[in-house]
């Protein structure tokens, strides 16, 4: 049975600005619903950053942006050095800008520093990107050193703040909140954005990853958002609290979830793709799909990392094949080590070495207690025998404690996806018969929500006495209504019947002939209704 949802003036927007806060239930696991529906990352996502010509530069950025700025669609940055938001100033950037790092300008990056945001707002058909400067098809990882989000939430560092490693410890480069966090703290907006060839090592052994969250607060939003070819961890949170939805970590070089110092958001709908070629030195750091720590000692400092992660796709370095050789640094599709609380539930992790490695006594006792959940998750096509791992000597019971979370184990990758290991045009949707098509449970997840095509609705002016403008947000291509509703639940207007695409939506609501009182402006699609109340005035 379907839900109405009624809300107040304006809970369109605010469901929006909260968007990742909640989590949708599918009946599928994985990232993608089977066809028709479409994938997520259609129109916005690159899977050929190395061959698109992006132009040249027409404005160069040298110096920090201290008041509010706005960067347009018109012209190419060019960012050389390091660049900081800062003095509580906001960076708006337009739909479709280009931006790009001087590679020739050692570690050229955007710092949004606590109290700054970065409001970087794209559309499916007008991503904003992220780039290096080097022409096509001379591009490598770690050509420029990424995008980095400093907040004022917590971390679980001795004072409560800490700085982005690799960099003189300066006000520029701290995060955290120290004694008076702010768990609802707002660095801006990051929708339909793409990071490309980020990465800079500042020191030895100490990489800038593709976007790194300080300690970032959950009225920040992330959506849509696709890091490829870094040069280190493609995302990597250090604390905090944001949400984040539709990530995608493409052919990067370390770890590409990575959960550090109390991190405790959760994140739906998120894409892993490795290539055999690409992976750390393994005598510095092996290549995992997720790594979480609670910190670098393994200690019992609090917040403890404890996010959640649902609806992972995560294809390994194997494409198909595990008797094939791929680079030296790949290990595992999730190790959980050093006190880590982490909960993984409704993912497949396909084609690593191996599966889910529970690192260490503190993390078996986590995962005995139930604070570590692994549930519901599917394990396959990796190394023979090494679906689940412990270290040596342990005598954890891993195999039982993997059955008991109803995850399940395939030799094979056959006929899970449509057409994962195609590069440049991948299908990563389940195919017919799929095991991805059933098995997800969301039981005892805070904050559920139906599974919605329809991701917001808003409407403005409200009050009104004559046309008003419908806002709806669409977050997977679908056929939608919109009509009215009298205070009855009889339709008193039909708006439109259309296939929406993802994207936001305006329809005009005529109210002039509305007699005075309230009415209800209703989205409808084939998985979802929302619903926003009117209210007319005469």
């Amino acid at each position: 049975m379907k839900k109405i949802y009624l809300s107040a003036m304006f809970a369109g927007l605010g469901a929006l600005a909260a968007f990742g806060q909640s989590f949708e239930a599918t009946t599928y696991r994985g990232a993608f619903a089977p066809a028709p529906t479409a994938m997520w990352t259609d129109g916005w996502s690159n899977w050929d950053p190395q061959n698109t010509n992006y132009g040249s530069p027409t404005v160069t950025i040298t110096t920090n942006i201290t008041s509010n700025t706005t960067w347009t669609a018109g012209n190419i940055y060019l960012l050389q050095g390091q660049i900081y938001v800062k003095n509580n100033a906001t960076l708006t950037i337009e739909p479709g800008t280009i931006i790009m790092g001087d590679k020739a300008v050692l570690g050229s990056g955007l710092f949004i520093t606590k109290g700054a945001k970065l409001m970087a707002e794209g559309t499916a058909n007008s991503p904003i990107v992220f780039t290096s400067n080097q022409a096509a098809g001379s591009r490598a990882a770690g050509d420029w050193g990424g995008l980095i989000l400093l907040g004022k939430a917590a971390n679980n560092q001795p004072s409560g703040v800490a700085n982005i490693e690799g960099l003189a410890p300066t006000t520029d480069t701290e995060f955290g909140g120290g004694t008076t966090p702010d768990a609802h703290d707002n660095s801006g907006t990051l929708k339909y954005v793409r990071v490309e060839f980020p990465g800079y090592a500042y020191q030895q052994d100490k990489e800038i990853n593709g976007i790194t969250f300080g300690s970032v607060g959950d009225a920040t939003v992330i959506d849509y958002v696709q890091v490829s070819f870094s040069n280190d961890d493609s995302y990597e949170w250090f604390g905090g609290t944001v949400n984040c939805k539709h990530l995608v970590a493409y052919r990067g070089l370390d770890d590409d979830f990575d959960t550090d110092n109390g991190f405790s958001g959760k994140v739906q709908f998120g894409l892993i793709v490795r290539d055999p070629d690409i992976a750390d030195n393994p005598s510095v750091s092996t290549s995992e799909g997720f790594e979480s720590d609670n910190d670098a000692s393994g200690s019992t400092s609090t917040p403890q990392t404890h996010a959640i992660f649902s609806n992972i796709t995560a294809i390994g370095p194997y494409r198909g094949n595990p008797s094939s050789t791929v680079a030296a640094g790949y290990r595992r599709g999730a190790r959980i080590r050093r006190n880590s609380a982490l909960n993984i539930r409704n993912s497949i992790f396909m084609d690593f070495v191996r599966g889910v490695h529970i690192d260490g006594s503190a993390c078996e006792g986590n995962a005995t207690s139930g604070l570590i959940i692994y549930k519901n998750n599917i394990v396959a096509g990796n190394s023979p025998g090494k679906v689940t791992e412990v270290n040596t000597g342990s005598t954890f019971p891993i195999q039982a404690w993997f059955a008991a979370g109803m995850n399940d184990s395939i030799v094979s990758t056959a006929n899970i996806l449509v057409t994962p290991y195609n590069y440049t045009s991948p299908d990563y949707r389940p195919a017919a018969n799929s095991p991805l098509l059933t098995g997800s449970d969301f039981t005892g997840l805070v904050g559920l929500i139906e599974n919605s095509a329809i991701a917001g609705v808003s409407l403005y002016p409200n009050p009104t006495n004559a046309n008003a403008t419908l806002f709806v947000d669409v977050a997977q291509d679908n056929e939608i209504e919109v009509i009215v509703m009298n205070s009855n639940g009889q339709v008193i207007q039909t708006v439109a019947s259309k296939y929406a695409e993802v994207g936001t939506h305006e329809f005009t609501i005529n109210s002039s002939t509305f007699a005075q009182g309230l009415y209800y402006a209703v989205v409808k699609s084939a998985n979802a209704v929302k619903t926003v109340k009117l209210s007319v005035v005469k």
